[in-house]
């Protein structure tokens, strides 16, 4: 990601050395762990976070943590990369205001390379999907972006569709697929299931050779064009998009092909947090009691233990280092793989 490595380029010096990491309770185990860090939020009161998290569901969220743990959050919402260039931005000067960061994984671990985010050693990690926590533990993945296969019941019987990606391959599809034209890191999530390499690129030339892909910009469009039958199965959809037309008796359903890919958003707390103990809290409560809410607001929870629609599905998580390392070169491929060769 060429902009937010931009963004990061030699922050690094201008704050990393004189950050001063707050230890009391990050990685205390103890059997009052909870209790002493309820405690010590409680006398802080407040805390800040920056998020992209959309502004019509922060109350759904918020409330029941404000409500039980009697600590005010203050909220600064923007997009992905201005949250990161206000986080870099003010870390660099010296101030330090957020106790909290909320956003993409790739752009939380720009944010750790940085030196501006504290490791966590929470009990709660284990229950989190593979792929949530990164060594470190300076983030954790607190909602999951799930593609999923999603298909016109008028126009493909639930019995006909494919199990595996190979099944792809079958000429019973051809001219019936569809892909969302910005969807590289699903691309090369996908390459490494398919053998990685050389191998995974293959399979990718030899279905787009046989059977044909017609790329389209937006989800929502493209869940559209499977609702209008124009694209009788489409590859890449955000899995609540067609669970929402269904309901609305749109003919549409979805099924996810395993491993199913997904992107995640995480949480990590600031070095330097002027409310350290109540960002503690509030990242406990993300991870562990605060996934219902997210649930109930059709997001797919990183912990394993919540409810989820893909309860039972394998889910694949994006590689976030690649994703911020090597976003040109796969989109490179995918344009060349799949793009310009279905003639899009």
């Amino acid at each position: 990601m060429k902009s937010t490595a931009a963004l990061a380029a030699g922050a690094c010096a201008l704050f990393a050395c004189g950050a001063v990491a707050q230890t009391t309770l990050f990685d205390y185990g103890g059997a009052d762990r909870m209790e002493k860090i309820v405690a010590a939020a409680k006398k802080e009161g407040t805390l800040t976070i920056y998020t992209t998290f959309a502004e019509k569901d922060q109350p759904t969220l918020i409330k029941p943590f404000e409500s039980k743990y009697g600590v005010k959050v203050v909220v600064w919402r923007a997009g992905t990369d201005k949250v990161l260039q206000r986080t870099l931005i003010e870390a660099s000067a010296k101030k330090y205001d957020v106790d909290l960061i909320h956003f993409g994984s790739p752009e939380m671990e720009a944010l750790s390379r940085e030196k501006i985010l504290q490791a966590v050693n929470s009990p709660v990690h284990k229950d989190l999907q593979p792929g949530s926590v990164p060594a470190h533990r300076e983030w954790a993945a607190t909602l999951l972006s799930v593609w999923v296969q999603v298909y016109n019941t008028n126009l493909i019987k639930k019995s006909d569709l494919p199990r595996s990606y190979r099944d792809l391959l079958d000429p019973k599809w051809k001219g019936k697929l569809g892909i969302e034209a910005k969807n590289q890191d699903w691309f090369a999530s996908v390459v490494d299931v398919m053998g990685g390499g050389e191998k995974g690129l293959k399979f990718f030339r030899d279905l787009v050779a046989q059977n044909g892909i017609s790329a389209r910009t937006g989800h929502t469009l493209l869940n559209n064009m499977v609702i209008a039958g124009e694209v009788p199965l489409a590859l890449t959809v955000y899995n609540y998009m067609p669970e929402q037309a269904k309901k609305k008796g749109a003919p549409i359903d979805w099924f996810a092909l395993e491993p199913a890919v997904a992107r995640s958003n995480a949480i990590g707390i600031a070095r330097r947090a002027p409310h350290p103990n109540a960002g503690l809290l509030f990242y406990e409560y993300m991870l562990g009691e605060g996934q219902r809410y997210l649930v109930d607001m059709d997001y797919v929870p990183a912990n394993r233990k919540a409810p989820s629609p893909l309860k039972n599905v394998r889910i694949l998580q994006t590689d976030p280092i690649r994703t911020l390392d090597e976003t040109e070169k796969w989109t490179k491929l995918f344009e060349d793989v799949v793009l310009k060769r279905a003639g899009n």
